[in-house]
């Protein structure tokens, strides 16, 4: 009997680590869907004022998912055709780079030249292995799978919003309808609502956000003279979903299409110091002070989930571990076994009291469900 305690973490263990392995494998299947709920989530609270104006929940969800589908499409319209020239540029970009970054390849390519030499020394010349050549596909065929797996996976999240949004309440009801006992239905129901809230809070300010900083950067990339600007402020907009590395990333691809275009090496630097600036901007003020503290999260953990999701599942697994997290956030504040990792999750300060600074979890967790 003394060991049944240290069977059952072990077994809770295996259990965890049985499902991150499925996840792994089963990416396919699973990341749509999970954006796909994701999705629903965001919108229903849209749904549900234009049900309480008498549209049905079918043709809100139906309105809804269609002009979703039509801001995609749009997208993709706008940046197809340049994005498909620039990717033709690249071996010409490259090289413009190569050139205008002279002085500092030429140390680079000293230090290799060293390395290499040290490294030949060391292994001798007498055996060398044969090379065996790999033939990777074509950059067409490549393309073409990569579109249509895109494809099919927005095909499955887009159906499975208008689904769950066109469903209504019926869910909520079946949650409900599960549940043994009164409180269980309460708790349930409440941390239903809560996630609901918390969730499409956190992304639509966050898809605001991220809309005010790309058309910033592409207004401020157009003043400038930065071909093509628009599609840098569209690029904005989507890499800031990756908390870190978006930004990250954003400044160094501006970076080199701006070294590529103007001839003066210190003005090309104003387009990714600009890029950095505003979101340094946004991160450091706006989006906290419209987030707000009921919605941060430990910095730590932000960053270990983006890593870890990031890890298992490519740059689609860091787009999702914000969500992520903020689900489960919400969950540990709504079960007490959970309430320790749920305050580590917080970026609230805890008193020596035991209470938080702010007053806004109680406020916010009673009114969950109205």
């Amino acid at each position: 009997m003394d060991h049944i305690p240290s069977i059952r973490r072990s077994l809770q263990m295996l259990v965890l680590i049985s499902l991150f392995v499925t996840a792994y494998f089963a990416k396919d299947l699973i990341l749509p869907i999970m954006l796909g709920f994701l999705l629903a989530l965001t919108l229903s609270p849209m749904g549900r004022a234009l049900n309480r104006i008498g549209v049905p929940h079918t043709v809100s969800g139906f309105v809804l998912i269609s002009v979703t589908a039509f801001g995609i499409l749009s997208v993709v319209v706008l940046s197809a055709g340049t994005v498909a020239l620039w990717s033709d540029e690249i071996p010409r970009m490259g090289i413009e780079i190569k050139q205008k970054l002279a002085g500092v390849s030429d140390a680079v390519e000293t230090i290799r030249s060293a390395s290499a030499e040290v490294e030949k020394i060391g292994s001798g010349e007498g055996f060398r292995p044969q090379e065996v050549i790999v033939r990777q596909p074509g950059l067409l065929d490549t393309a073409m799978d990569t579109v249509s797996t895109t494809g099919a996976s927005l095909a499955v999240i887009l159906i499975l919003a208008l689904f769950l949004l066109s469903s209504g309440q019926m869910f909520y009801l079946k949650l409900v309808q599960s549940m043994p006992t009164l409180t269980g239905k309460k708790r349930a129901l409440q941390t239903v609502y809560d996630v609901e809230k918390r969730v499409s809070r956190y992304l639509l300010t966050i898809a605001s956000i991220n809309l005010v900083l790309g058309i910033c950067v592409g207004l401020y990339l157009t003043v400038l003279g930065l071909p093509s600007a628009y599609i840098w402020g569209i690029a904005a907009f989507m890499l800031n979903f990756l908390p870190y590395i978006g930004g990250f990333g954003g400044v160094i691809l501006v970076a080199g299409f701006s070294v590529v275009t103007f001839d003066s090496l210190s003005y090309a630097l104003l387009a990714p110091f600009g890029y950095l600036a505003l979101t340094m901007i946004e991160g450091q003020l706006v989006t906290p002070w419209l987030v707000g503290r009921r919605l941060e999260m430990n910095t730590v953990a932000v960053f270990l989930t983006v890593v870890f999701w990031g890890w298992l599942w490519g740059i689609a697994g860091a787009l999702v571990a914000v969500p992520f997290l903020v689900v489960f956030k919400v969950i540990c504040e709504n079960f007490e076994p959970l309430h320790t990792i749920g305050n580590f999750l917080s970026a609230e300060q805890v008193r020596p009291d035991g209470t938080q600074e702010s007053s806004e979890t109680s406020s916010n967790t009673s009114s969950a469900g109205e």
